[in-house]
């Protein structure tokens, strides 16, 4: 099994369009091949492949994924965009939503994150400038037996 070290971190940063869920994701797989954890390939591309579609479908602007190994044996993948509205299920005082019906065209994706992640999350960055404000949310997958 891997072992990471330094901890790593990359972003990228991509337009409103409809290829750049794709782009991501292909940069996701060949971020973890590079540091031998493709094992964790089929989970982080679930979660980001959501959270990538949900920024695309809700916000108008750019938006950006990062990877990063969070500490020892976790992985956090996260995507960021601009508006600063938190959607239910994140929200620190949210509950989950309850699962659509079957014949429901959406609504499972943050179900789908939650059962596959070990922790999610949200930061709210309010402040302009290197952040350009909006949300960055977030979630946490281990690797190698570790806790």
């Amino acid at each position: 099994m891997a072992t990471v070290s330094p901890p790593w971190a990359y972003t990228l940063q991509l337009p409103h369009d409809p290829r750049a869920p794709g782009i991501a994701r292909a940069t996701l797989r060949t971020v973890l091949a590079a540091h031998d954890l493709s094992e964790l390939t089929p989970t982080a591309e679930l979660v980001a492949a959501e959270l990538l579609a949900n920024a695309h479908l809700h916000t108008t602007g750019p938006y950006a994924l990062r990877l990063r190994s969070a500490e020892p044996g976790r992985l956090r993948v996260a995507v960021w965009d601009s508006d600063p509205r938190v959607p239910p299920g994140f929200a620190v005082d949210g509950d989950l939503p309850a699962v659509p019906p079957g014949d429901a065209e959406g609504g499972r994706g943050l179900h789908l994150i939650r059962s596959c992640a070990d922790s999610v999350g949200v930061s709210v960055l309010r402040e302009l400038g290197v952040s350009k404000g909006g949300k960055l949310l977030w979630a946490e997958c281990q690797w190698g037996g570790l806790p």
